[in-house]
């Protein structure tokens, strides 16, 4: 009987799996044993670890993971995982680890793409940031320190309890830790505006190779360049971050406007590549792409692709019909479709949350994942023509899901230079595009299905984006554009990733690597390499 290359996939997983737990008993035993080290009286370690012993371990581990397709029986667990709640366990964790000859795996919010931050193929640790989640804000200086393990709700909740006229540039999703969030880059709805997170920090902690806590002072200009859009994980543990608030005006306007085919949503998406980047500054308009269940009588049982225009003005309704009506007009946004409020509210408006949602649900934190989900991100530079945008509508309605984030560029994007941080996609782009398949249903035949129609459709769209190389957004975390294996860092392999993320930053951030981690501790499949032969 011949197996399919899922089903082998399977089983190698498992029997990876089941040699790694038979095999490192002896390894945890000492890393646990070396963790009583760096417990303290008013913090006892002992209370941050769990081990598949403990009942509560798999709700732990299920918490903070995002996309179910790392959830079956064959993926691998952690040895063990400490929710660290003091500094000091942080420091403990890196120094058992590393003596223990344990990778570990970094996790504040849970949410990378491809469960780089909770699996990997070789004995390993969590180390869980949740519970450091403190946000301090000093209006004093209009600047806050955030925990990692802070979610970017909790600080749109917390800059807002001190000031209706502050906020951040990050993220739209909610649950998103700010410490993986931010060391990708931070990308969010204000970002023409204000730039990227990155762009907004001016100090941060971290927990280097040898446990020590380092600070921008302490720890150079190099490596605090290289965790601000470089991935923090490749260079050590972020503690947290020191940012710049950012004024909004007390109201600010929001919209959701949807356009079907058969009222022209091609045409507007059209012209708006023309103009998106264009706009002033203090206007975002996402185009969503996304197919749905035909509406019409006529069209029941059949699919088709609705344009939602979804849109944030750091001004008052009249101010941004104005505005469109003479830049835009294509889009007819009415009155109706527009709706005033707190910036602090449009974060809830923009996480798809229903108007007057109260802002408590920027507390609110996951408890299990719910979907399956494979995304992609690619960057454009030339408009797409109209009858390319046609045949990718019909592939979307062929495939029968899926959708499309297209966000805008210009404004304070376009003036940042590309090393100034080692996010390069600056300058040049119209807009980047976010690619998501999600689905609710088990089994490996729905998810290849789902996967290879997310890869049809990346495929369809190559004429189309940025080339030599063809970018793509850390923060959009896909092994597809690169990877090496998890416990070996190829250089090579790492060029290819590392031109596609960060363009000519990544031979910056590979000197940083060699300087702070040459032996190569912190890794993952996507992580910066060391120059090779370093001694």
């Amino acid at each position: 009987m011949k197996l399919s290359s899922s089903t082998l996939l399977l089983i190698f997983s498992a029997l990876v799996l089941l040699v790694s737990c038979a095999s490192s008993s002896p390894a945890i035993d000492n890393f646990i044993q070396c963790l009583s080290n760096y417990s303290q009286p008013a913090n006892p370690i002992f209370e941050a670890i769990y081990t598949p012993k403990n009942s509560s371990f798999p709700s732990i581990l299920l918490s903070y993971i995002r996309n179910k397709r790392f959830t079956t029986p064959t993926t691998p667990k952690p040895l063990a995982i400490v929710t660290a709640m003091h500094e000091s366990h942080v420091q403990g964790t890196v120094q058992c680890a590393k003596n223990q000859g344990l990778q570990i795996r970094i996790r504040s919010g849970g949410h990378d793409y491809e469960g780089l931050s909770y699996v990997s193929y070789v004995p390993f640790v969590i180390l869980d940031m949740f519970n450091l989640r403190s946000i301090n804000i000093s209006l004093a200086d209009e600047t806050a320190w955030v925990q990692a393990g802070a979610t970017v709700g909790e600080l749109y909740y917390r800059i807002a309890e001190k000031s209706k006229e502050h906020g951040f540039s990050a993220a739209a999703c909610l649950s998103v830790g700010t410490g993986g969030h931010f060391s990708g880059g931070g990308y969010g709805n204000m970002m023409r505006k204000y730039g990227l997170s990155v762009d907004n920090i001016i100090d941060a902690q971290i927990v280097n190779v040898n446990g020590i806590i380092l600070d921008r002072k302490s720890m150079g200009e190099d490596l605090f360049w290289a965790i601000r859009g470089g991935g923090g994980a490749s260079f050590g543990v972020i503690l947290s971050w020191k940012i710049k608030l950012l004024r909004v005006p007390p109201i600010v306007t929001v919209f959701h406007a949807n356009r079907t085919l058969e009222q022209g949503a091609t045409d507007i998406a059209y012209q708006w590549q023309h103009v998106g980047h264009k706009l002033p500054e203090d206007l975002f308009i996402r185009v969503m792409p996304q197919v749905f269940n035909a509406s019409q009588d006529s069209q029941k049982g059949k699919k088709t692709v609705v344009i939602a225009f979804i849109g944030l003005f750091l001004g008052q309704t009249q101010g941004l019909l104005s505005l469109l009506n003479e830049s835009f007009p294509q889009l007819g946004l009415q009155q109706n479709e527009c709706n005033e409020m707190s910036w602090v509210e449009s974060t809830v408006f923009w996480a798809d949350h229903p108007i007057g949602t109260s802002i408590n649900v920027l507390l609110q934190r996951p408890k299990q994942p719910v979907i399956y989900l494979k995304n992609r991100s690619d960057y454009v530079k030339e408009v797409i023509p109209k009858e390319v945008l046609e045949s990718i509508w019909k592939l979307m309605i062929k495939g029968g899901v899926g959708w499309m984030q297209w966000n805008p560029y210009g404004g304070r994007m376009q003036e940042i230079s590309e090393s100034e941080t080692p996010f390069p996609h600056r300058a040049g782009n119209l807009f980047l595009i976010q690619y998501g398949f999600h689905w609710l249903e088990d089994g490996i035949d729905v998810t290849n299905k789902n996967l290879n129609l997310s890869k049809a459709l990346h495929d369809a769209m190559t004429q189309y984006v940025s080339k030599s190389p063809r970018e793509a957004f850390f923060c959009y975390r896909d092994l597809d554009v690169g990877a090496n294996s998890d416990n070996y860092t190829s250089f090579d392999k790492a060029k290819v990733y590392g031109a596609r993320y960060f363009k000519g930053n990544f031979e910056r951030l590979v000197r940083v690597k060699t300087m702070v981690d040459p032996n190569n501790f912190f890794k993952n499949e996507q992580s910066i390499p060391p120059l090779p032969n370093y001694k």
